[in-house]
């Protein structure tokens, strides 16, 4: 007998379903999220399996790696597809999430999502890395504001090198709020090292990829920005046309339509956020700050039609789709427009 099965993960244990032919379930386990352990309780089944899905989340690339290499076919579910679906269940129980996941699975009512390589992983974990200690950074930096305007000791607008003197010369004359500052400024300084030494690994890693020495070709295109395009899709030949990264990555207008009523909307926001950050970044140094440029003189045209907003959303859009093409084709960026440059 033919089965689909359904997993639903959590950090400890994973819910499994086996449904059978008309959408029967014949089997219900519960079993630890583990590799090795969900290899030998799958395979321990009586019966032929013709998929397994599973929703992508957080455990699900490294289940699904290792049931891969065990040679079962995994099938990894988009979020909000899943989510959307699994919403219209009164009762919601980990059982019942399996099962539903199951019967999406056996009907085809899924949207599959690419599993990413081990090396876009670690660019990913370095990435967050980074902007978790900036977050970090940040935080001290209002949280200094904020207590030293319960003073009345405005900081105002001070460059990174002149923030600490700054903040000890309003704090000099009090001990008390002397005492406060310095020790978070001790943490900011350790943080700023330490977000230094992340940046350098950063730039180290995007010169020894060939992938981003080309995107880095572009302007507004630096190490972070080009990491983050080369962990986000991992693989260029998972889109047909290079004008699809601009839907996926949610930088396309939504647009809602039913009998007389069709609404355009704001974009998406579907897909990587992180990406679709690192891109909207790059339009905004390529207008402004960028060396002259067909792709810059394009953008420049759309504000002047539809307004700067869009004129950068639209170029975020545009940056994504030249960079896969750039990617896939391995051709640097071309400062004037020529034949056959994709739209």
């Amino acid at each position: 007998m033919n089965v689909c099965i359904g997993l639903d993960v959590s950090l400890a244990s994973t819910a499994i379903c086996v449904l059978g032919p008309q959408g029967r379930v014949v089997d219900e386990l519960q079993a630890p999220s583990e590799p090795e352990v969900l290899v030998r309780v799958i395979g321990s089944l009586p019966y032929k399996i013709e998929a397994i899905g599973l929703e992508a989340g957080p455990l699900s690339q490294w289940l699904s790696k290792g049931m891969e290499e065990a040679g079962f076919d995994v099938v990894l579910m988009e979020t909000r597809l899943v989510k959307a679906a699994l919403k219209a269940m009164p009762i919601k129980t980990d059982r019942r999430d399996a099962q539903g996941i199951a019967r999406l699975l056996q009907m085809g009512w899924y949207r599959p999502v690419h599993r990413k390589s081990v090396s876009s992983q670690e660019i990913r974990a370095l990435l967050t890395a980074r902007k978790s200690v900036q977050q970090v950074i940040i935080n001290l930096e209002l949280s200094m504001r904020g207590v030293l305007r319960n003073f009345g000791l405005k900081l105002g607008h001070v460059t990174r090198s002149r923030y600490e003197t700054r903040v000890r010369e309003l704090v000099a004359q009090n001990n008390i709020l002397s005492a406060s500052t310095e020790a978070l400024l001790r943490g900011r300084a350790q943080l700023r090292a330490e977000l230094a030494e992340l940046d350098a690994k950063i730039a180290d890693l995007a010169k020894q990829e060939d992938a981003c020495r080309l995107m880095m070709t572009m302007p507004g295109v630096g190490p972070i920005v080009a990491l983050t395009v080369r962990s986000a899709i991992d693989d260029p030949a998972r889109f047909a046309r290079s004008k699809d990264v601009g839907p996926w990555v949610g930088l396309t207008p939504r647009r809602t339509q039913s009998g007389e009523m069709d609404i355009v909307g704001q974009i998406t926001r579907a897909g990587d956020r992180g990406l679709r950050t690192a891109l909207y970044q790059a339009a905004m140094i390529l207008m402004h700050r960028g060396s002259p440029n067909w792709l810059q003189a394009w953008a420049l045209r759309v504000a002047h039609r539809r307004g700067s907003k869009r004129a950068l959303i639209a170029l975020a859009r545009r940056i994504g789709v030249v960079l896969h093409r750039m990617w896939q084709d391995g051709t640097p960026f071309r400062y004037a427009q020529t034949f056959g440059t994709p739209a």
